[in-house]
C-alpha cells in the first residue's frame, strides 16, 4: 500500500523566522510535509537557541527552539554578504513560500524584502508576521513586538486576574501563538489562490491585531455597548462572564466550574438560596458563596458529583500532571524524536489530524547548519556549493 502524503509535501518554503511567532507558524505548515528551510545566521544559528528556558538547555539548544523547528533543514547563510542575498534570491525561484517576522523593514533593508523576492519568482508568496504591523504608530516609534508588551497595550493584562490585583499576563505568550496561527491560514489560503489564479502574492499578520481578534467578543463588547470591562475581586475567570466562571478552592485543591445555572448548582451543593442570586449583578457574592461550599468537600468527591450530574467542571492541574497522564497513556498528543546530542526528547504534537493526507514527524529539531551542505548541492550542485564556501557566504 502506498504510503500517504503530507498535504504540503510539494511545497517549498525558505523560512527567516525567530522566536516563537515564525518558527510555530512554519513548524506547522512542516508537519503538513512542507520543506521547511530554515536560514540561520553561520556559527551561531537563531538567537532563540541560546536562551536558555528555566535556566537550562536540552542538546545545547534552548526548550522553546526546540518545540517550534522540528522537521525543518537548517542552512546558515549570511544576509548581509552580497553573495549570501544573491543566494537567496536564486533558492526563491525553486520555493513556493517567504516567511519572516524581522521588524518591519528590516528584510527590505538587507534587499530580500517582498519587491526583491516578486522580481526573482512573481509566483512566490511572501508571509511576513510582526508585533505591531507595517504603518502602525508603534512600529513607526520603532516599539518593540514581544508577546508581553503587546498583552499590557491590547487589554490582555488588565482584563486577567482579580479586581486589585497588578495587571496579569496569560501563563502562555498567546499573542505569539494567536500570530502563528494566523500567518498560517494566510499562507495556506495564499496557496490555494496562487493555484486557481496564477499569481503570488504578500500576506502579513501582526501580534497587535491577532491579539485584538483573539479578545473579538470582549472587544465587540466595549465598542458597541459602552461598557468598561471590570475584573472580579473574588475571582471570576473572565471579564466578560456571569458566575459560577471560575477557579474554586476544594478541601484538598481546586476545581474549575463553568457555566451552571445557580439553581442546578446549589441543589448539588446544599445551597438552595443560591437561585436567589444574581449571577451578573451578585457575581462576586456568587462567587464567594460557591467557594465556601466546595471547601467542605475534596476535589475527587466534587468531581463524582459534578460528573454524574453532567456539571461543566474540572479538576485544576499542574503542567506536570497533564504531562504525566500523556505520558503513561503513550498519548500520540506528543511525539518522540531522537536527538543527536539531548537523545530522546518528547514534544506536543501537531494538533491537526488529517485523513487522507497526515501530518508527519520526519526529524527533530536541527542543529545550526546541519542541512547547509545538502540543501545547496540540490539547489545548484557541489561545484558551486564549494564556491560559497570560499566566498564566506554560507
Amino acid at each position: 500500500m502506498e504510503k500517504p502524503t503530507g498535504a504540503l509535501d510539494d511545497i517549498r518554503i525558505l523560512d527567516f523566522t525567530q522566536m516563537m511567532l515564525g518558527p510555530l507558524c512554519t513548524q506547522t505548515l512542516a508537519d503538513m510535509g512542507a520543506d521547511v528551510i530554515k536560514i540561520e545566521r553561520p556559527g551561531k544559528g537563531e538567537w532563540m537557541r541560546s536562551m536558555p528556558m528555566i535556566g537550562a538547555f536540552v542538546g545545547g539548544d534552548s526548550a522553546a527552539f526546540h518545540a517550534f523547528n522540528r522537521n525543518k533543514r537548517s542552512v546558515t547563510v549570511d544576509l548581509k554578504h552580497p553573495d549570501g542575498r544573491g543566494l537567496l534570491l536564486e533558492m526563491a525561484r525553486d520555493c513556493d513560500v517567504v516567511v519572516e517576522n524581522f521588524r518591519t523593514g528590516v528584510m527590505d533593508r538587507l534587499g530580500l524584502g517582498h519587491e526583491d523576492f516578486k522580481a526573482a519568482n512573481p509566483r512566490i508568496i511572501y508571509a511576513s508576521g510582526s508585533g505591531w504591523g507595517a504603518g502602525s504608530t508603534m512600529a513607526e516609534k520603532g516599539m518593540p513586538g514581544q508577546d508581553l508588551l503587546i498583552q499590557a497595550m491590547s487589554g490582555v493584562m488588565y482584563n486577567t486576574g482579580r479586581a486589585g490585583d497588578p495587571p496579569t499576563a496569560c501563563g502562555t505568550p498567546i499573542a505569539d501563538f494567536a500570530a502563528a496561527q494566523s500567518l498560517a491560514i494566510a499562507i495556506l489560503g495564499a496557496l490555494v489562490a496562487r493555484d486557481r489564479r496564477g499569481v503570488g502574492q504578500k500576506v502579513e499578520t501582526n501580534l497587535y491585531s491577532a491579539t485584538l481578534n483573539v479578545m473579538g467578543q470582549e472587544n465587540f463588547a466595549v465598542l458597541n455597548q459602552d461598557i468598561t470591562l471590570e475584573r472580579s475581586e473574588a475571582g471570576v475567570a473572565t471579564c466578560w462572564n456571569d458566575a459560577p466562571y471560575g477557579a474554586h478552592a476544594t478541601a484538598d485543591g481546586w476545581v474549575a466550574i463553568a457555566m451552571c445555572p445557580l439553581a442546578r448548582l446549589g441543589s448539588l451543593l446544599g445551597d438552595d438560596d443560591l437561585q436567589n442570586m444574581d449571577p451578573w449583578v451578585e457575581r462576586d457574592a456568587v462567587k464567594l458563596r460557591i467557594d465556601a461550599l466546595t471547601r467542605q468537600k475534596t476535589t475527587r468527591d466534587l468531581m463524582a458529583i459534578f460528573e454524574k450530574a453532567d456539571i461543566w467542571a474540572a479538576p485544576i492541574r499542574r503542567t506536570s500532571e497533564a504531562l504525566d497522564e500523556l505520558v503513561s497513556a503513550k498519548s500520540n498528543r506528543l511525539v518522540e524524536m531522537e536527538h543527536p546530542e539531548a537523545g530522546k526528547i518528547k514534544a506536543i504534537a501537531n494538533p491537526i489530524t488529517m485523513s487522507e493526507t497526515p501530518v508527519t514527524l520526519r526529524h527533530a529539531p536541527p542543529r545550526v547548519g546541519e542541512h547547509t551542505d545538502q540543501v545547496l548541492a540540490e539547489f545548484f550542485g557541489t561545484e558551486r556549493l564549494n564556491d560559497l564556501k570560499t566566498s564566506g557566504a554560507i
